[in-house]
């Protein structure tokens, strides 16, 4: 077994991750990222082929160093993928990869980061882990008697992998948007949502939402009445692609079916025949390798103040949604919360 003492530990080569690397650099602390993954990018390698940013690239910069343009409307995945790579050359970030971290362990006066025959003992850790490992498969009567395949958004590629086939695909989001513009033009696709889809204004993307947000959270720090964050304006943002499939009326979505058949999805006695269903239905925060402290709440979250947890204040949780702070999921959002973050680590108390 390996030990090494360090000020802080990063958990996460992402976005958030890059981000906390930034301002720790900046601060001269001693620090080492740790990231699962092979190569940079965190998921962003691994979405598919499509994907879109909502912002141009100038409203998709991690702290430092502007995402270089992309000429031709938003950047795709490939270019947020090498303008990670060149951000941890930039800044010649400590990132040691693939290491897998499966556990983080309380001693004495500092937290011990496990990972195979590798330990970090570090006086604070920085959670930043991300959410796209963590698919949220929901639990419907019938699943297990369904013969077809079923799909999460995280193994979805390109339209092509689904020509000729009878495509469900569930969820009310930008993702589920996404695949169904995409889907349709290859096979004959039906959209479930628990809810009718609220669609953003055509001319909403990813500055107003950034906007709206900081104005909320600016709101709540101030005390006045919550003014509603981006979700007060609607889920899905009309990008291109969705625009097209509007203009092809295949944006109707059908309310959730009531279980799974052998072959297909029914609606009380209404039975539609399916193939493949994909299960757009979002993420959770993955955190399983924080189940040593022994930190959720019975929503799944660990309660923080900040960035910080409460139950342990040695830790910090950085970029999974609006709870470690206002568009902390974002590429440009995450930036904010980095710095105070980094900010309020007070090594050495």
């Amino acid at each position: 077994m390996i030990s090494i003492d360090t000020d802080v530990v990063v958990i996460g080569g992402g976005q958030a991750g890059l981000a906390a690397g930034y301002y720790l650099r900046r601060a001269g602390h001693r620090y080492v990222i740790l990231d699962d993954q092979p190569t940079p990018g965190g998921a962003w390698p691994h979405t598919w082929r499509s994907l879109r940013l909502f912002s141009p690239a100038e409203f998709a910069a991690l702290p430092g160093w502007p995402m270089p343009p992309w000429p031709d409307g938003f950047p795709p995945a490939c270019h947020v993928v090498d303008y990670f790579t060149a951000y941890e050359e930039r800044y010649n970030l400590p990132i040691r990869r693939p290491v897998r971290v499966t556990g983080v362990h309380r001693d004495g006066q500092n937290l011990v980061v496990s990972a195979g025959e590798h330990t970090w003992r570090a006086q604070r850790v920085i959670s930043a882990t991300g959410t796209w490992q963590q698919p949220f498969w929901p639990i419907y009567p019938g699943a297990r008697e369904f013969t077809g395949r079923q799909l999460h958004t995280v193994d979805y590629r390109q339209p092509s992998d689904f020509a000729g086939a009878r495509v469900v695909v569930v969820g009310g989001g930008n993702s589920a948007a996404q695949l169904v513009a995409e889907i349709s033009t290859a096979a004959a696709t039906t959209w479930v949502t628990t809810r009718p889809p609220r669609f953003l204004a055509d001319d909403v993307d990813g500055r107003v939402l950034f906007r709206v947000a900081s104005e909320r959270a600016a709101a709540i720090a101030a005390g006045l009445p919550d003014p509603g964050g981006p979700a007060s304006l609607g889920d899905i943002v009309m990008v291109p692609e969705v625009r097209e499939a509007r203009a092809r009326g295949v944006l109707h979505a059908l309310p959730m079916f009531d279980r799974l058949t052998p072959d297909g999805i029914a609606w009380g006695n209404t039975v539609q025949h399916a193939d493949i269903i994909v299960w757009a239905t979002g993420f959770r925060p993955a955190l399983t390798h924080l189940r040593p402290l022994r930190l959720r709440e019975r929503d799944g979250h660990i309660a923080v103040s900040g960035t910080r947890a409460l139950k342990e204040p040695r830790l910090y949780l950085l970029g999974y949604g609006d709870w470690t702070g206002p568009g902390s999921a974002t590429i440009l959002g995450v930036g904010r919360t980095a710095r105070a973050a980094v900010a309020e680590l007070d090594l050495g108390a």
